[in-house]
């Protein structure tokens, strides 16, 4: 197997209430050819983490943001919570090229 020579680094950010609809765009990145860095904990739909775990879950997510080199913003029906709009203004910071799963960003 010949490895991709030109594989973007991308990572996934959203709310972890959309485990499904991250789950299958990391399948669609990743079929794609793309390196994808998404959510290993899903604090909304039953993972159990203390604080102390949060906080150093969205410090990670920050460091997976800066080792990126753009940004896909699972948002399904628009919604993006408080997290995700800290994560898209560390990227806008950075620089990184943002895209969306839908268009409509609302909070």
């Amino acid at each position: 197997m010949t490895p991709l020579v030109t594989a973007d680094v991308v990572v996934i950010c959203g709310s972890t209430r959309f485990r499904d609809e991250i789950a299958a765009t990391n399948r669609d990145l990743t079929l794609a050819g793309h390196i994808v860095l998404a959510p290993g904990v899903f604090a909304h739909t039953g993972d159990v983490i203390t604080g102390w775990q949060k906080r150093q879950l969205d410090a990670l997510h920050l460091a997976k943001i800066d080792r990126a080199d753009w940004v896909y913003v699972v948002n399904p029906g628009g919604y993006v919570g408080e997290s995700t709009r800290r994560e898209i203004a560390y990227a806008e910071q950075t620089g990184k090229p943002i895209r969306y799963y839908t268009e409509a960003v609302t909070s």
